[in-house]
Parts: structure tokens; sequence; C-alpha cells
């Protein structure tokens, strides 16, 4: 399609602001960005779109065109929703590099654009999946009604002859064709899942071809068409949330024309997922409400009305408010420089929903937050439990994770590790304080284990940690003068820092490597100081227990 006709489009909300003699250019398809250097997804031809996060100040355009032009893009698309007017230094930058310049209304989101001009290239390049695409589209917007992505993979098999499903990052099915028949086995959909994390984690490019027995798959990365996955700067970001389409069929004997038209066609799934993932916020954010006044200390009262709102939400036609489990997690890859708490938020999400169910849906009633490395899930738990003592009822760590342990090994490749702690049910608002240490303190058991994927629920807290809240204040305040008065005494003599280096070590689960990063110390420094810390209380951070003690220590002083 032509850039000229985009304009054409009034429900696109396109305004020309620059490069008219060019409005003949051909688009080849469509980016969303917000990275400042994106030139490694361009391959030309695309029309991008950016909402503009990557422009702090007025220098910062030169070079970004700079880029687009050099990559072959045929236009740029900036969105009005965040600073409204598009500034003045970008305009001039796209006039001298020749770039055609639109502005995107702020009523019109990113996914729209995206849509019509994966419609319009498909449409364009060969006429049996633009048939698919085009009815897809119809009823992707005609409602929920329409079927999500169940709708496009009939199409693929009543039009194509294709079998395919939509596959989440652990194996679970999302979706599937009619012509597919019954479901993927489970071991072969969580084989297809690990098999496109690994592919990913090397960095090669989809589709990726996988031969299981005699069948082989073609696997199609389903990445979001939201900024946020966009604008990724690293591919460990998002590689544990993408969906993908699994295809039965040896896409290395297609044309280039067939394969440019899947690429479209998980492009219109991705539209699917954007949607589920923003019907999500309102969960997260009660989540949020939750989790803040429970860390700082309201009044049970007011954490009690919140989770009143939150139980319709979660459990809709319960009639009375549920009983709550917490599950905490942390995604933590080495050298610390990618953010794992909306990682893991996005792995619970997931890994909370009933396996043996499928769609896009049911974890819908699960609600999680996040806060700086970690994730915290709040679950619902139906009425009935309440006939039990809570122990055995809900989630069991144990089993949580032992369908998805090899999966998401290999995604976690070598560099990254989950860990999980489990709490126990709780059956108030007034427990609920107690239930986030008790996962806290779960997940840290889970951590000194061994393993790129481990959990830990209540049940192997060692009774200390259980017991030591009920213990009276002078025996509490014995027990924290015995183990950090020496430490204190020291720090306040020589000025070593002992306290924030035990905080720090134990916060990163006795890793060296990315204590002495975070502490900006050289390890051998960080060694030394955990050696004096050993010798002045007589404990061994080596040692599980000991940890625990001085982490409960240093949360009671």
């Amino acid at each position: 399609m032509r850039l000229r006709a985009l304009l054409d489009t009034d429900a696109l909300g396109l305004r020309l602001l620059g490069g008219e003699d060019e409005l003949d250019r051909t688009v080849r398809g469509v980016m969303t960005t917000d990275l400042k250097d994106p030139s490694r997804y361009l391959s030309g031809g695309e029309l991008v779109l950016t909402g503009l996060a990557w422009r702090h100040g007025a220098a910062d355009s030169e070079p970004f065109v700079r880029i687009l032009a050099a990559a072959g893009v045929a236009a740029l698309a900036a969105g009005e929703a965040e600073l409204g007017d598009i500034p003045e230094d970008l305009v001039l930058a796209c006039v001298r590099h020749r770039l055609p310049l639109f502005a995107v209304h702020e009523s019109v989101a990113f996914a729209t654009i995206t849509e019509h001009v994966v419609r319009q290239v498909s449409g364009e390049r060969a006429g049996d999946l633009a048939a698919v695409v085009d009815r897809h589209r119809r009823m992707m917007t005609s409602g929920p009604a329409g079927g999500g992505p169940d709708v496009v993979l009939d199409l693929l098999g009543t039009d194509l002859d294709l079998r395919a499903w939509v596959l989440s990052p652990t194996g679970r099915p999302i979706a599937g064709s009619k012509l597919a028949g019954a479901a993927l086995p489970a071991d072969v959909s969580t084989k297809l899942a690990a098999e496109h994390l690994a592919a990913a984690r090397t960095g090669r490019r989809g589709p990726h071809r996988v031969l299981l027995g005699t069948t082989t798959y073609s696997l199609f990365p389903i990445r979001s068409s939201g900024r946020s996955a966009a604008a990724s700067r690293d591919v460990r970001e998002t590689v544990l949330s993408d969906w993908l389409l699994a295809v039965e069929a040896d896409a290395g004997d297609w044309p280039a024309e067939r394969l440019d038209l899947l690429q479209g066609v998980t492009q219109l799934i991705a539209v699917e997922r954007d949607r589920r993932d923003a019907a999500r916020t309102v969960r997260r954010r009660l989540a949020q409400e939750v989790l803040e006044l429970v860390q700082t200390g309201a009044a049970p009262a007011e954490i009690a009305a919140r989770l009143r709102v939150a139980a319709p939400v979660l459990l809709p036609g319960l009639g009375a408010a549920p009983h709550w489990q917490v599950v905490v997690a942390r995604v933590e890859w080495d050298g610390g420089e990618v953010e794992g708490g909306p990682v893991a938020q996005s792995l619970l999400e997931e890994i909370l929903v009933d396996p043996l169910t499928s769609g896009p849906e049911h974890s819908d009633r699960i609600a999680v937050a996040h806060t700086g490395e970690e994730a915290i899930a709040l679950v619902p738990l139906p009425a009935v439990s309440a006939e039990h003592d809570g122990s055995e009822s809900g989630i069991l760590a144990d089993s949580l994770l032992e369908a998805v342990r090899d999966t998401l090994s290999a995604g976690l490749n070598d560099d990254g590790r989950l860990t999980l702690g489990v709490s126990a049910a709780v059956h108030s608002a007034e427990g609920l304080r107690g239930a986030l240490e008790e996962a806290r303190h779960a997940r840290r058991v889970a951590a000194a284990r061994p393993g790129r994927v481990c959990a830990a629920g209540h049940q192997e807290l060692a009774s200390h940690v259980l017991l030591l809240p009920f213990v009276p204040d002078d025996v509490r305040r014995a027990f924290t003068a015995r183990l950090l008065d020496p430490l204190r005494d020291y720090d306040r003599r020589h000025r070593a820092e002992l306290i924030p280096t035990l905080e720090a070590f134990l916060d990163c689960d006795g890793s060296w490597t990315r204590c002495a990063t975070r502490l900006h110390l050289h390890v051998n420094t960080l060694r030394y100081r955990v050696g004096r810390i050993e010798q002045l209380t007589g404990r061994d951070l080596s040692r599980l227990e000991d940890k625990l003690d001085f982490f409960l220590a240093l949360r009671m002083s």
C-alpha cells in the first residue's frame, strides 16, 4: 500500500506534518517502538509508530530520525497523547532526512493503525489469506462474540488447510482451530513452548521449526502490539510472557509472501492479547492497593473494605468474601540489569492458572502486583475452603511448578532464576500481613535450593519462623540484640557498614556477584565483610537457618 492511502482513511486519524513529496512510498509493514535505537528490529518499508517516550529533549530527535531513515522506513507516525503537539525539532529532523511524518490523534489507538496496515498489506500480497485476515478483522471488531483467537485459527484451517494453536509461554493452550481437532497433547505443547523459549533466548528469528517424532511444527512469536513490549530493550523482558502460534507445517518450504502473511496473522492475534492485558489492569490495581495497605500497616477494617471490592471482581457471583492465599515470586537475571518485577508478574498470572483449563480468560481471577524485583499475587479461594484448616486447601507449592519447570528453565537459560513462596490460606484481613511475610519467607527457602525454577510452601518453614511473632517482646529484643548488637558496635567504631552489607547479602539470596554489584564493591571486599559478620556473631551465612535468623532479626529491629 502507498502512504497516500493512509491519509485517505479518516478512521486512522493521521495528519501530515511533512514529506508531501514522498507519499508514493510503499508501506510493507508496521512497527510500534519507543526505543532510542530500534534499528535491529527494522528491515525497511515500515510505518513506524511511536509515543515519543524516547524523547527527553530536542537533541534526541535528530539521531532517532537518522536511524529510521538509514533503515529505509517508509514513514514515521507520532502520537499526540503524551505531549500534545508534535515537537518542532522532530518535524525539522524529518524534513532534513526526507522522512514523511504523520501526527496520530490521541483518540486513535496504535493497534487500530497496525490492524489496518496489516490488513491492507496482506490483501495486496495475496488473495488467499487476505480473505482470512479481513473476515477475522470483522469478527474481532464485532466484540467478544467474535470468538477471539479461535476465529482466525478456524479460518486458517478452512481457507488454508493449516492446523494451528495459540500457546502461552508455558505451553498452556489459549486457542485452537476446529480443523486441529483435539488439543495438543500436554507433552507436545510444553515441548513446543520450551523450544520457542530456547530459540528466542539465543536470538534466532522466527518462525522456529521443530521436529517432534515425524511431525514438523513452525513456531511464530506473538508479540504485544502495545508500546511497552515493542520498546523492550532486552529479550528477557518479554520472552517469558509472549504467546506463540504453533502451525503444523514446515514453514521452511513456504514462499516469502506466505511467511509475511502468517506474520500478519500473529499481529492480529496480538490485538486480542493486548485486549486481554488491558482487562487485567483493574485486577492489578486492586492487588496493588490491597498490598500497599497491608505493607503500610493500615487498619484491618480498611483492608477488609478493599477485599470486599476485590472479591466480586475476581470471583463473580460469590456471596461472601473468599479466603485468600499469597504467592510471592522473584525473577532474577545475572548482572541485575533487567528488571525482574514485571516479568515475575506476567509469569504469576500465567502459572497460577489451573493447568486443566484453556483459553485466555481464566487468569482473570488472579490479582498480581509487582514492586521492585518482587511480584505478589492475591489468590481468592472459594468459601468452601472454610471447611478446611487452610493447610492443605488452595495452592500447594510442591505441585505449582511441576508442569512448567522444564519449559521455564529453557526461557531462563543459564542467566535467570525463578523462585516462589506460597502462604497458607487466611480467613480475614488481619491475616494478610502474616501471609505476605510467610510467602516471602517460603520464597527465601526456595532461593536456597539448587535449580533455575524453585518453589516452597508455608509447610516447609522452620517452626521458629512461624512462632517468633508470638514470642514476648523482651525475648524478641534479646534475640535481635544477640545477633545485631555486635555488628552495630563494630559499625560505630569502624564505620564498616556491616549491617547494610548483611541486609544486601540476604536480599540477594547470598549471591556474591549480585550483592557486590548492588553495593558497588569488589567481591573480595564483600567476602571480607561477610567473614567479619560471621566472626563477630559466631554464625555461618552459608547455612539457611542462620540466614533466616539474621533476616528475622533485621525485620524485627
